[in-house]
């Protein structure tokens, strides 16, 4: 492949393989496995996860542009693994990517609950209460993940900007606690207008702060793997 080739290929690299880039930028040899169980203790609560498939797609595709380098496991395991490693040349593209804001982008939000209370005048009230209290009981099965994981590698001084990123995403579950709370407020709020439909039974009524949950103490600040 030649030099411009392989340039162009790198201007078309995903995300995604700049974060598998990323996971191979610490210290030490991972196969795609351990890259998953990484990204799904990490990048999962900021960004997103990719299935274990896309992960070896990006693995492939770093290797041919010389960005990773992977070698089989020898006789002494008894089945045979294949670990990637990041190159001299993987770690110069991945720090010029790293370091264009250009590129970052905004944040992209997606929130199927949101949409279903947008379209809220298709169901009834008490299942939209329901459906924000699952919400806030998955938000804080979240948030106590988080924590899991930031309790897991504080001792570990290589993960210092991954724990900044995950004590982002403890804040950022902690502020969707929030946001979930108010809109059970306001779900109440709309019910009481001319023309819109009563609430169900009574014990449908917003509970207060924390009566749907109330958030893990705090962990200790750190990160999980990255």
């Amino acid at each position: 492949m030649t030099s411009s080739h392989k340039q162009s290929k790198k201007q078309d690299l995903p995300p995604t393989a700049w974060a598998v880039l990323g996971l191979l930028s610490f210290p030490g040899e991972r196969t795609g496995y351990e890259l998953k169980k990484w990204a799904d203790s990490s990048l999962r609560f900021f960004y997103w996860s990719p299935a274990i498939s896309q992960i070896y797609a990006e693995l492939r595709r770093l290797e041919e542009l010389g960005y990773a380098t992977s070698a089989r496991s020898g006789p002494e395991e008894a089945r045979a693994k294949r670990r990637y490693a990041i190159t001299a040349a993987g770690r110069q593209a991945l720090a010029g990517w790293a370091g264009d804001t250009a590129e970052a982008g905004p944040p992209v939000l997606k929130h199927g609950l949101l949409l279903r209370v947008w379209m809220g005048h298709l169901s009834e009230p008490e299942r939209l209460r329901a459906l924000v209290g699952e919400h806030v009981e998955r938000t804080l099965a979240e948030l106590a993940a988080v924590r899991e994981a930031m309790e897991h590698a504080a001792e570990v001084p290589e993960w210092g900007f991954p724990t900044l990123a995950l004590r982002w995403s403890e804040r950022q579950h902690l502020a969707e606690l929030d946001l979930a709370r108010a809109l059970l407020a306001d779900l109440d709020e709309l019910a009481g207008l001319p023309g819109v439909d009563a609430p169900g039974a009574p014990e449908a009524a917003a509970p207060a702060r924390g009566a749907v949950g109330e958030a893990p103490p705090a962990g200790r600040p750190g990160a999980r793997r990255p």
